[in-house]
């Protein structure tokens, strides 16, 4: 298996303004928003967010600042043909 190293500060500042998901440590619980920023310890900003639990949506919950250390994985939420759509991908 090939690793792929990101240097994280730039991959965070590509993503500011798009749709980001946002995997937890603990739990299955997963976020959904965009990211609004991001500040030097890596803390993320997130809008219009929407909470997954076991891969079903949970709830919406607007604004949410999600704090570094709890974080497993950042990654760029698929691109969809609907902007309405809150169907979590596993």
């Amino acid at each position: 298996m090939s690793q792929f190293i990101v240097n994280p500060k730039p991959f965070l500042a590509d993503l500011v303004g798009k749709v980001v998901i946002v995997k937890l440590k603990w739990g299955q619980m997963q976020y959904q928003g965009t990211l609004h920023s991001s500040d030097s310890y890596m803390n993320l900003y997130l809008e219009r967010t929407e909470e997954f639990i076991d891969g079903q949506f949970a709830g919406f919950l607007g604004h949410v600042l999600i704090r570094c250390n709890n974080v497993l994985y950042l990654k760029a939420a698929p691109a969809s043909d609907d902007e309405g759509d809150s169907k979590m991908e596993q």
